[in-house]
C-alpha cells in the first residue's frame, strides 16, 4: 500500500484547523508541508509557526519539505516546530552529508528532494545515508503544474540504485500527481504520493485520499 501525504500547500488556509480535521479523519499517512523561502524557489509559502500549529493539530507524521537555501541554519527550528522528515534539496546544499548527518542527529528522518534536471545518479555516494528521497515531477515553487513525464523513468533508476545498495530509501513523488496517473508512479518504484489539488480541490477529499491509498 502505498504512502498518502497530501500538501496543505493546496489546502484552504483560512480553514486549516476543519483541513487538519478532515486529513485526521483520513486514509491520509503523513501531512507534506511545503516551505519556500522565495529565493530557492520563485514563491513563498509558510514556515515554522505554521508548522508548530499544525503539529498540535495531529499525530500524522509532519513530512517537512524544505524549498530553502541554507537548510542547515533551520533544521533545529524544524525540528521543534515537530517536523517528523526534513527534506533539502539536493541542488540547495553544498554539503549534503553534512546536512544528512544534522538531520539524523536532530531525529528527524533524513529526506533529499531533486528538481527535474537533477538526475538520481548523483545520490549513489550517499544512498545509505537517505531515508526518502522526494523526485519532483513538476518544478518546484507552484502547485497545479502538470506531471513531467520522464519522471517515471527517473524513478525506475532510482529504485534500481536503492537496490544495487541495499538501502531501505523510499521515493516520493511530489507534483502533479493525479487518480489518472498514481498507478503507473507506483508501478515505477514510488512509496510515497504527495498530492495538493487532487486532494484539497476534490469534491470528496476523504474518498479521493482512500481511492489513492488503495492503488
Amino acid at each position: 500500500m502505498p504512502i498518502i501525504a497530501p500538501s496543505l500547500l493546496a489546502s484552504n488556509f483560512l480553514q486549516l484547523a476543519s483541513e487538519c480535521d478532515m486529513l485526521n479523519k483520513s486514509a491520509a499517512d503523513w501531512f507534506h508541508l511545503d516551505v519556500m523561502d522565495g529565493s530557492f524557489v520563485p514563491n513563498i509559502s509558510f514556515g515554522l509557526p505554521v508548522i508548530e500549529q499544525l503539529r498540535t493539530a495531529t499525530t500524522k507524521v509532519c513530512d517537512v519539505h524544505l524549498m530553502i537555501e541554507h537548510p542547515e541554519q533551520y533544521a533545529e527550528a524544524f525540528k521543534k516546530a515537530g517536523a517528523d522528515i526534513l527534506t533539502v534539496h539536493y541542488e540547495a546544499c553544498t554539503h549534503l552529508h553534512r546536512n544528512l548527518q544534522q538531520i539524523k542527529s536532530l531525529g528527524m528522518k533524513r529526506g533529499v528532494a531533486l528538481n527535474p534536471h537533477t538526475p538520481v545518479h548523483l545520490l549513489a555516494d550517499i544512498i545509505q545515508d537517505i531515508d526518502l528521497v522526494c523526485i519532483m515531477s513538476v518544478n518546484p515553487g507552484f502547485g497545479g503544474q502538470s506531471f513531467i513525464p520522464q519522471t517515471l523513468e527517473k524513478i525506475r533508476t532510482l529504485k534500481q540504485l536503492i537496490i544495487k545498495h541495499g538501502a531501505n530509501t523510499l521515493i516520493e513523488i511530489d507534483g502533479g500527481v493525479t487518480l489518472e496517473n498514481a498507478k503507473s508512479i507506483l508501478d515505477a518504484g514510488a512509496d510515497v504520493l504527495v498530492a495538493g489539488n487532487t486532494v484539497f480541490k476534490s469534491a470528496d477529499p476523504i474518498a479521493t485520499i482512500a481511492a489513492l491509498k488503495a492503488l
